[in-house]
């Protein structure tokens, strides 16, 4: 029985790898790392427990991921993007490491991005997943996934973008929504079945994993207040042309065509997905 170490394990898709190993890896001793049971930061602490516990393998979730604390913090987001991931690595130099990264590496201006394309991130979230992402693929024995906009149930109950809308909605909020910014969501636990099917066939390597779907945050509005009209959910449209933050990828969308091919599942677009679980709690 091998061990797999997740980190990130109290967020949302790394808490959908914890409850789906049963299913999808039912040989593997999962250890759940969380923020109270092992401080990533701590190299010390880290080191001690890698060569105690001496895992065959290190899937890593954990990140700074919300790109206003990033903004915020840089100093922060680097330590805990960048630095940890390279800590990780050289750690698992002889191990196989599955790195979670994100669309947003991608400018956007064009969208159907596959693993060929050149990034150009535009915030600091995003340069530091690129960062990390080259750490990471200095050992042809490690692998990146690029994900998108994921959803679920997490177990803080806000890591998920359909458990942000479902806040919102529940408070009374009116929403605007871009009818022009896209992404490829997906469901978490999707996402994760699709990691323990690559980490099985030790696909190594840059894979993107997202829904098969382009849609528009608008869109996704949509879908998710035709699933619950009982929170009288309200939505507004609105335009990138009229965002005065910080930039904006318009359009991250992921071709995933490299991972279909090794996976036993047809990655689902949201639409079907949420047709197909009409009773799941999402």
């Amino acid at each position: 029985m091998r061990t797999v170490w997740i980190t990130g394990a109290g967020g949302l898709i790394g808490s959908y790898l914890v409850r789906t190993a049963r299913c999808y890896a039912s040989e593997a001793k999962v250890v759940a790392l969380t923020r109270d049971r092992l401080d990533l930061t701590n190299v010390s602490a880290v080191r001690i427990e890698f060569r105690r516990q001496q895992p065959q393998l290190v899937i890593h979730c954990a990140a700074l991921s919300k790109s206003t604390e990033c903004e915020a913090n840089p100093t922060l987001a680097r330590r805990l993007n960048v630095e940890v991931t390279a800590l990780l690595a050289e750690l698992a130099v002889e191990i196989p490491l599955v790195f979670l990264s994100t669309d947003l590496v991608f400018d956007g201006r064009r969208g159907n991005y596959d693993e060929s394309a050149g990034v150009n991130p535009l915030n600091v979230y995003a340069e530091t997943k690129v960062t990390a992402e080259q750490v990471v693929r200095a050992n042809p024995r490690h692998t990146i996934i690029r994900t998108s906009l994921n959803g679920g149930s997490s177990p803080t109950g806000d890591r998920g973008f359909n458990e942000h809308l479902r806040r919102a909605w529940q408070a009374g909020q009116t929403l605007s929504l871009f009818t022009d910014e896209f992404r490829s969501p997906i469901c978490a636990e999707v996402t994760a079945r699709a990691i323990w099917e690559l980490a099985a066939r030790n696909a190594t390597g840059l894979y993107h994993v997202a829904g098969s779907e382009r849609l528009s945050r608008w869109q996704i509005g949509q879908l998710l207040a035709a699933r619950w009209p009982r929170l009288q959910p309200r939505i507004e449209a609105s335009s990138l042309k009229d965002y005065s933050g910080a930039p904006r990828a318009p359009d991250t969308s992921l071709n995933c065509t490299r991972a279909q091919v090794l996976l036993s599942f047809r990655l689902p677009g949201l639409t079907a997905w949420l047709s197909a679980h009409p009773d799941e709690t999402f």
